[in-house]
């Protein structure tokens, strides 16, 4: 259970605040203030029960309710164990004070001296608890605008990473001498590749803006992108899909895909005696993107900044670790699957 922050609020601030709501009561009621030491005492030792109990509210509240887009359920659960918990000591606290005679009220079921007391214990809490949660509620934003700001950074790095692995001299020099040998060979394939080419711009300009994308709208992707690599290599790279229907609509950050294809082509010998063979699978809320490792022999420098830019987005949207496993035969990246509510809580953080 999450500690609360209300030390001197126990010892001190709670029973001061009970000594003056007692002496406003009086004041209000136009009764003079009572000579007998019992009357402010029980009055403190019910409003210290009262913030014990309630306090326990408030630490489960954020237990079960922690996010700020759980803000209403939070504050509702409180309300309702406010009233419950001071109603409760309140009247077990007026029930004593009815046995020992504290107050002149000599019948048990006289009901004014209850609700009084119960009401008054209930406001005050209220005042109290409202403190503590706009605090709560302070951190909670300072937190959701720490994270906002370095996925916006995260983000924006890598747009400029994806444009510069693909957008560049490497990747249009290879992407035209392939169009230049259709033309010639198979105009019919050469205009097959410029829409694919096509697409595949056109995705990734519009992606970069977007923090999370559906995973079918991802996979149309990486088949276009996935036929300009066949085109290049030929027999020496294949894929396979396996995705179920009922993943279509659940999110993961857009290009993921495309820069697990980069870097397996980049470190890996692609030909037509050794193919690269890339699978992508999903089962139980996970995606799964494996390749045959083949090392080349003059090693890639590998800086893993497409790795970590994932790593990096699934961290700072609050999801589970994207795993990595490297076998002798096989390279494996799997990546949790993103429900597809969640695009509308990530708006309306």
């Amino acid at each position: 259970m999450k500690k609360l922050n209300d030390k001197w609020t126990r010892l001190a601030g709670v029973p001061l605040i009970a000594l003056f709501g007692q002496w406003v009561m009086y004041g209000y009621t136009n009764v003079p203030y009572a000579d007998d030491w019992k009357i402010p005492f029980f009055f403190v030792l019910g409003a210290v029960f009262v913030w014990e109990v309630n306090r326990i509210g408030i630490i489960y509240s954020r237990r079960k309710f922690p996010e700020l887009i759980h803000t209403r359920q939070r504050i509702l659960y409180q309300a309702v164990w406010f009233t419950i918990g001071s109603f409760a000591v309140r009247v077990v606290q007026t029930y004593f004070y009815q046995l020992f005679a504290v107050w002149d009220y000599v019948d048990y079921t006289h009901f004014k001296p209850y609700f009084f007391n119960a009401l008054v214990s209930l406001v005050g809490t209220i005042q109290i608890a409202t403190v503590f949660e706009g605090f709560y509620l302070y951190r909670l934003w300072r937190v959701s605008y720490k994270e906002a700001q370095e996925l916006k950074k995260a983000n924006l790095q890598s747009q400029l990473d994806s444009l510069k692995a693909q957008i560049n001299p490497h990747f249009l020099f290879n992407s035209l001498n392939s169009i230049s040998s259709l033309v010639h060979s198979s105009p019919e394939k050469a205009s097959d590749f410029i829409d694919e080419l096509s697409s595949v711009y056109r995705y990734l300009l519009r992606e970069n803006n977007r923090e999370l994308c559906a995973l079918e709208e991802e996979i149309a992707f990486i088949k276009a992108y996935f036929n300009l690599l066949k085109t290049r290599h030929g027999k020496g790279i294949e894929l396979s899909i396996d995705i179920p229907k009922q993943y279509s609509y659940f999110l993961i950050p857009p290009l993921t895909l495309q820069l697990l294809f980069e870097n397996a082509v980049k470190h890996n010998i692609v030909s037509a005696s050794k193919p690269l063979h890339i699978r992508i699978y999903a089962a139980d809320n996970m995606l799964c993107v494996e390749n045959n490792l083949q090392k080349k022999r003059l090693a890639v420098a590998s800086n893993k900044i497409g790795l970590n830019n994932i790593m990096a987005k699934y961290q700072l949207l609050n999801q589970p670790a994207v795993s990595v496993f490297q076998e002798e035969t096989k390279f494996q990246v799997i990546l949790p699957l993103i429900e597809p509510n969640f695009a509308y809580e990530l708006v309306h953080r």
